[in-house]
């Protein structure tokens, strides 16, 4: 190593100069720096502006630095300190090398190298750096998977999932590769053994490892959960179990069709792009660390999506009615589904299902909390059957269009009611004072809508 080369070229991200052993605590600071960033060396003996002062080396000046460096990291490093000559003056080199965790603390204090500069780190870069050390450990999608092989695989899954990830998000991996690369591309193959996340994703059967990944259905007679009318549980791939659910949920939701015009419009009486998001949502984020299933309860009012635990810290209840950010609970399972566009990560996921509720003239969803579990319930109707049977005769008739066609004008009012204009706006009034309609627009282009 050409010494006098390197300290020629001046400080930088890896090199740092101080005049003297003195200087311990500003030393020890940058080793916590180089150790968190990428390594580096200390010259002590020279100059800010690279000349060699050199450093009187007493009998126990290289042990107190050593000692002083060892009591004051955490953990405690132990660089490589020599002593060398440049222009016949002694200098004290020390050599640090990379932390493969960057939590390296001083004086109880985490550092990062930042060009020349040493500088602490901030809370949040910290707990990110602690997070990142434990991932394999908080993360169960990463964890290895020991007893499975490459023979639990379903190859033929595997090249479907590229051929829709190529399509959809331009995924750059050969379909027609095997499996094994495959697999070791999208990170689902650590020390040769493939983790949990490529069995859940594409496993011919992930219950013989993880038998509580499963999403339980069912259709319920009327508004509570005593007595179901059908009943099916979804085992094999998460991807799969995805799409089961929805067929589900679509064989027991009606489907209406009305003619407009000469055009025929059919519409569910949910909408179903939030029902997707939801039951995607549940299954991508759930703890699958829980013994107990994602479940999808169908009711005659309601439908409930039940997730498994609460919401990933540190994201709220609140939280999801606005802007937030996207928390994964399972960062590859949440990968994979990315590719083939079944979420966004951006965490907006929950605004688009309160945004398509509403759109359909539902009430917002509910997300809560129940019994440590995260659930998101969409109501059929947007006014209950209770208020509805304490409505006259016409202001039910307005309320049913209202909730179908999610509007009314004064003009299509009296064609549905056969009456006058002025018992028509007496019936606007009725709904408005009731909370249950709201008015919209001015002069002619006035027309009413769900509250």
């Amino acid at each position: 190593m050409n010494l006098k080369k390197i300290i020629s070229q001046g400080e930088s991200e890896t090199v740092e100069f101080k005049k003297s052993p003195s200087e311990s605590k500003e030393i020890i600071k940058t080793i916590s720096a180089f150790a968190n960033t990428k390594g580096g060396t200390i010259f002590t003996g020279v100059s800010n502006s690279g000349n060699a002062l050199g450093v009187e080396i007493g009998k126990d000046t290289l042990e107190r630095l050593v000692n002083q460096i060892t009591q004051n990291t955490d953990p405690k490093v132990h660089p490589r300190i020599t002593v060398e000559k440049i222009d016949e003056k002694q200098i004290i080199v020390i050599k640090v090398k990379e932390s493969s965790d960057h939590l390296v603390l001083a004086f109880g204090r985490p550092y990062r190298r930042v060009g020349k500069s040493t500088l602490q780190m901030s809370k949040d870069e910290y707990e990110r750096s602690i997070l990142e050390k434990h991932k394999d450990k908080l993360y169960f999608d990463s964890q290895i998977c020991k007893e499975a092989t490459l023979a639990d695989i379903d190859n033929i899954k595997v090249k479907r999932f590229l051929e829709r990830a190529s399509f959809e998000r331009r995924l750059d991996i050969n379909s027609d590769i095997n499996p094994k690369e495959t697999l070791r591309k999208l990170n689902l193959i650590k020390k040769d053994k493939l983790i949990n996340a490529a069995i859940l994703l594409f496993g011919k059967n992930p219950q013989k490892y993880f038998l509580q990944a499963e999403t339980r259905c069912a259709r319920f007679k009327g508004t509570e959960p005593l007595e179901f009318i059908d009943m099916k549980v979804f085992g094999g791939n998460i991807i799969d179990q995805r799409e089961d659910a929805l067929e589900f949920v679509k064989e027991h939701i009606q489907l209406h069709a009305e003619i407009k015009g000469t055009e025929r419009i059919e519409r569910w009486e949910y909408p179903i792009e939030a029902i997707r998001e939801a039951i995607t949502n549940a299954i991508c984020h759930r703890n699958y660390k829980i013994s107990s299933n994602v479940q999808i309860r169908i009711f005659d009012d309601r439908i409930e999506i039940w997730g498994c635990g609460p919401l990933p810290e540190p994201l709220t209840i609140e939280d999801l009615k606005k802007k937030h950010d996207s928390v994964l609970r399972n960062p590859l399972i949440g990968r994979c589904f990315f590719l083939i566009k079944y979420i966004e990560q951006w965490g907006t996921g929950t605004n688009r299902i309160i945004e398509w509720c509403q759109n359909y003239g539902l009430s917002e969803p509910a997300f809560e909390e129940i019994g440590g579990s995260f659930v998101v319930t969409i109501r059929k109707y947007k006014i209950s059957e209770e208020i509805m049977k304490e409505l006259s005769e016409e202001e039910k008739i307005i309320m049913s269009h209202l909730k179908v066609e999610n509007k009314i004008n004064r003009k299509i009012g009296i064609q549905l009611l056969g009456i006058s204009k002025s018992t028509l706006l007496r019936i606007f009034k009725s709904l408005e004072e009731k909370g249950l309609i709201k008015k919209e627009g001015k002069g002619k282009n006035i027309y009413y809508m769900l509250v």
